[in-house]
């Protein structure tokens, strides 16, 4: 197991949680209360505060951005300040929490990979989402979101730097370099910039910024 994957771990899972993960798929984990009250206390100080100013470089104030993923919200609240920020996850627990102390969110129960939604957006981010989902849905997400996405819009996201596949207790997890993830991106983005940055070790992650074809 990989160092980036054990840290996450703990970051993400009790004792208990780990029990509950070999029983279920990673919507479900996260479908359950005190799974989801782990981690929001285990993943605190970690946010996308360095990399808001990378999208508003990209993005004009006021903008519509969906955010794939939410999870408790941090980053959300961080892009409220300058965007029309769209939360979605696909778990209902997280939505509901985060409606309770921000009643007037808009906020989508909607799949990474499938973005059920017929909403149109300037801008998606997604903060170490992508890293949960298959190849094939990410290739598929990648499809859906030039559909979901105005002409010209911003596709902004995080992964894992590396060329790792692994699954711990039915959490999988896939690492990226560029050039592997812009092999599934298709035809219908150009890439603005790619960057390694540092999370939990040096060099251990990096985004990916594209601009959807006119």
């Amino acid at each position: 197991m990989t160092k980036q994957v054990r840290k996450y771990l703990k970051m993400i899972s009790s004792e208990e949680s780990i029990i509950l993960i070999k029983k279920e798929n990673v919507v479900d984990f996260f479908e359950n209360e005190k799974n989801v009250e782990d981690y929001i206390k285990m993943a605190e100080g970690y946010d996308g505060h360095d990399l808001i100013p990378i999208l508003r470089k990209h993005l004009p104030d006021g903008a519509s951005v969906l955010e794939l993923g939410m999870g408790p919200g941090k980053d959300f609240e961080l892009m409220s300040a300058h965007f029309q920020i769209t939360g979605s996850d696909s778990s209902y627990v997280f939505l509901d929490r985060f409606q309770k102390t921000h009643p007037d969110a808009d906020l989508l129960l909607i799949d990474a990979a499938t973005l059920d939604t017929k909403c149109k957006f300037d801008g998606i981010y997604s903060n170490k989402v992508l890293i949960h989902l298959t190849k094939a849905e990410v290739k598929a997400s990648f499809r859906r979101q030039a559909e979901v996405l105005n002409d010209g819009g911003i596709a902004f996201h995080t992964v894992w730097y590396g060329d790792v596949e692994e699954e711990y207790n039915g959490l999988r997890f896939i690492y990226y370099t560029p050039e592997t993830l812009t092999e599934l991106i298709g035809e219908s983005f150009e890439i603005i910039e790619t960057s390694v940055f540092s999370e939990m070790e040096e060099a251990d992650s990096f985004y990916i910024l594209m601009r959807k074809k006119q």
